[in-house]
């Protein structure tokens, strides 16, 4: 008997202010304005993207004193977004990043659990954690959270929110004075907790929401990220996206589940992917090399490399060779971007080997060690390596990226997406209805309930 072919997953990253994002190119468009965001999710859903993934920034970065280039087109609010794209959509996932360092867990569960609500069950949360004094400045606490620390507070932030998310009984009836309608006694819990980081009293001012609870996203590759997964993630944002290194990291995350009384189909993983299409092979491949001058210009790359030997290199040539200095202990010049010194050597040496070893210019190495294009090749090419990926479970699917706003995506949709239908391992069509979490095929949320009164 053939086994049942595994169905990919997909969601839609929008394209943010990184160097993945061409700004030169005379079709893209604002970040900030609404129609750049709607017709992003439009694509999506029109190619039955599972969710639409916003990237989030606290503050501006800085590099030698000044913004950096790519964020002075604007950092929006993501909650702001995503209630707004949820109301011009009704199939597609809306997941959004929010530091779980620089939130407190009843307000950000309360403003999740509503995006829930609007959406139709459709909101999801990227935690991730936010540890510098840089970030720190826009909040009373500062630099507060020593760095090993992170992942802890990130832990019981999120076990909160789901005592929070868990503390009305599914058959709760709401309030409405002209139905004749109040709210049980007994239908919502008050929720106590004493931990390290939250001493909380509260009483959730949302009902549960259409699946339960919001979907956790999360994107850590450090050990203790990969057991915050296992834990309390339902999808890994992975930087996995190599074959042989994806599976690796594929069996070793899931390997982590079992431990902790989950089921392999529990956890997604889906490994960010940039793609360039095109008539043939070589059309592709020449395609993809303009594509990596227009996002790493000279300036840019010179940029990139100044962040790394923290130290001003503008005197240098994008086309001449690696710096022969070393990186500067010294205080950091670009702020935005924490780098140990110890990391910044390791890579610098990595990346000189490389340099020598095959005769690249500061420009081209740039190119291949941060714009490294995941997939090109034509439509067919490219669906064909995505499914193998999913067949050999080197990822469940994938985060898209693409390199225009808004139109970042159209090609994909337009081209991939039915050649990925025509294998029989994407869907055709959303379920009716279907909440986030069913269209990921997540089974249902386990409950909290005997734990909200523990203090813990």
């Amino acid at each position: 008997m053939t086994a049942e072919r595994r169905q990919v997953h997909l969601a839609a990253h929008f394209p943010g202010v990184n160097s993945t994002t061409v700004w030169s190119d005379p079709t893209a468009q604002s970040q900030v304005e609404f129609s750049s965001f709607e017709h992003f999710a439009r694509t999506a859903e029109r190619g039955f993207f599972d969710y639409l993934f916003l990237a989030e920034g606290l503050r501006l970065r800085e590099h030698r004193g000044e913004i950096h280039d790519l964020d002075v087109v604007g950092r929006p609010n993501t909650l702001g977004i995503l209630a707004a794209v949820a109301a011009v959509t009704r199939h597609i996932g809306v997941v959004g990043t929010l530091s779980s360092t620089f939130n407190e867990p009843a307000e950000l569960a309360r403003q999740l659990a509503t995006l829930d609500h609007l959406s139709g069950g459709r909101a999801g949360w990227n935690v991730v954690t936010s540890s510098d004094a840089f970030h720190g400045g826009n909040f009373r606490r500062g630099g507060f959270l020593p760095h090993p620390e992170r992942y802890e507070r990130a832990s019981e932030f999120v076990a909160l929110a789901k005592k929070l998310w868990d503390s009305w009984d599914d058959d709760a009836v709401l309030g409405d004075a002209a139905a004749g309608e109040f709210l049980r006694a007994g239908a919502v819990h008050d929720v106590r907790h004493r931990g390290k980081h939250f001493d909380v009293d509260a009483r959730s001012t949302v009902p549960r929401s259409p699946q339960g609870r919001p979907i956790i996203v999360q994107a850590g590759d450090s050990p203790d990220g990969r057991d915050f997964a296992a834990e309390h993630a339902e999808v890994i944002f992975s930087r996995h996206a190599e074959f042989d290194d994806g599976r690796r990291f594929y069996s070793d995350v899931k390997g982590r589940l079992a431990g902790r009384g989950r089921s392999e189909d529990s956890l997604l993983i889906l490994p960010a992917v940039s793609f360039v299409l095109g008539d043939s092979p070589a059309d592709a491949e020449e395609k993809a090399r303009e594509i990596s001058l227009q996002q790493i210009s000279k300036p840019t790359a010179i940029t990139f490399l100044e962040q790394v030997w923290n130290r001003d290199l503008s005197a240098y040539d994008a086309d001449g060779p690696l710096p022969e200095v070393d990186p500067d202990p010294g205080e950091q010049i670009t702020r935005g971007w924490a780098r140990a010194f110890e990391e910044n050597q390791a890579k610098i040496a990595a990346w000189r080997a490389k340099a020598d070893a095959e005769k690249l210019s500061i420009r081209q190495l740039v190119i291949a060690v941060a714009n490294r294009h995941g997939f090109v090749g034509t439509a067919a090419h490219v669906a064909s390596e995505i499914d193998r990926y999913v067949q050999n479970r080197a990822s469940d699917g994938f985060v898209v990226v693409g390199h225009l706003t808004p139109h970042g995506l159209d090609e994909f949709a337009d081209a991939v997406i039915p050649e990925l239908q025509e294998r029989g391992v994407y869907r055709t069509e959303y379920a009716e209805g279907a909440t986030l979490r069913e269209n990921l095929g997540l089974p249902a949320p386990h409950r909290l309930t005997d734990q909200i009164g523990a203090t813990a």
